[in-house]
């Protein structure tokens, strides 16, 4: 099964549904719903997310969303090693070095699924925006 670290822009796409990216979003979060793909993300994301969410939702309603999110997901760690060797990094977003990191540090991440291609250029680990993953998979 294909692992994959889901940045914060694609889950974003999906609940705000923002066109014509919430298409692409909702069939790999869907995939991994359905257990063809293991989609992982970290606490950064997580807490992007919630600060994102909170100001168009109650408390409640995001975290419910949240609650869901995890019971498709895994969620990376990130400890001092992933902190050092972001600050450490030619990363020019601090942000994308903690999941770069958090990704590689775990070992067995096969792509970085992000609009930001470009944020990852860096990256050991190779970078496919929702669109192209979708396209690889459906070959």
């Amino acid at each position: 099964m294909k692992r994959i670290l889901i940045d914060t822009d694609v889950i974003l796409d999906f609940f705000f549904d923002r066109k014509p990216y919430s298409d692409n979003s909702a069939i790999i979060l869907s995939l991994c719903e359905q257990k063809q793909l293991d989609g992982f993300i970290t606490p950064v994301i997580i807490s992007n997310i919630y600060y994102l969410l909170r100001r168009t939702a109650r408390h409640e309603k995001v975290i419910d969303k949240l609650k869901q999110l995890l019971t498709i997901t895994h969620v990376l760690q990130m400890d001092r090693l992933v902190i050092e060797r972001a600050l450490n990094s030619e990363f020019k977003d601090f942000e994308d070095a903690l999941q770069n990191f958090a990704a590689i540090n775990y070992g067995e991440i096969e792509v970085i699924i992000t609009r930001n291609v470009k944020d990852y250029k860096k990256s050991e680990i190779g970078v496919l925006t929702p669109e192209s993953f979708v396209k690889l998979i459906k070959v």
